[in-house]
């Protein structure tokens, strides 16, 4: 759902570069600085935390993370969120969500990365997608009823999560919320005994576009060129 075109081996590709490991350490600055430093009280933070700590991040690095992003230090977190629309070849919608310290950089490098991307181009593509809450989580009690804590969570759907994303003797789901019910959600989710994973906006495609061959393939390179972009949070396709 939303980001779910990436590959596990390109993305231990980048881990190499260190390039997840410092998106993963800005995501914890943000969450703090937008929710505050306890992770009990702050979805986000608590689902940013479990990434850090599934990439190996050492604690020192992401308590300093949480203090800096809490204000808790005399350095300043003055990251903006902008966001830049497009299509990637064969007319396949994009949405890109960077966190950047300098818009004046990251502008003129994300509109190269499109012209560059053979047929990808800049514009609007909001119309494209809804915007939706998603909460994903995992659960050791395999009977839990997904459905019924939705429900009981104020979310509007849910859906099975991969395989790959569940630990062995566990269930997994992946909770769509309206935006202003995100929180809430994750909230009644966390307290219901589900291990929030993500809790984050993204963008569903609302008509997925199927390729096969050497067109999907020149989009997910496409796509995975935006992905090791620094600046890069997320990245949303309407590629099925």
């Amino acid at each position: 759902m939303g980001a779910q075109w990436k590959q596990a081996g390109r993305e231990a590709a980048a881990q190499k570069k260190g390039q997840v490991v410092g998106k993963l350490v800005r995501e914890v600055m943000i969450a703090a600085k937008l929710g505050g430093p306890d992770p009990e009280l702050n979805a986000r933070l608590s689902a940013a935390l479990e990434k850090a700590k599934k990439a190996s991040v050492t604690r020192d690095t992401i308590d300093r993370a949480i203090k800096k992003g809490s204000g808790q230090t005399e350095e300043k977190v003055e990251f903006e969120h902008v966001t830049y629309e497009g299509f990637a070849p064969h007319k396949v919608p994009v949405i890109v969500e960077c966190i950047t310290d300098n818009r004046n950089r990251t502008a003129p490098e994300i509109r190269r990365l499109f012209l560059e991307g053979q047929l990808g181009t800049p514009g609007s593509m909001a119309f494209f997608f809804d915007r939706f809450g998603v909460i994903e989580a995992t659960h050791t009690e395999k009977s839990r009823d997904p459905e019924g804590d939705a429900i009981e969570a104020g979310a509007q759907n849910v859906e099975t999560l991969e395989a790959e994303e569940t630990p062995e003797g566990s269930i997994g789901a992946r909770f769509l919320t309206d935006t202003k019910d995100l929180a809430s959600a994750s909230s009644w989710l966390g307290k219901a005994g589900w291990k929030i994973i993500a809790s984050e906006m993204r963008y569903i495609a609302k008509q997925p576009v199927h390729l096969e061959g050497d067109h999907k393939k020149h989009v997910l390179d496409f796509l995975h060129g935006l992905d090791d972009h620094d600046d890069v949070h997320h990245v949303f396709t309407a590629l099925s």
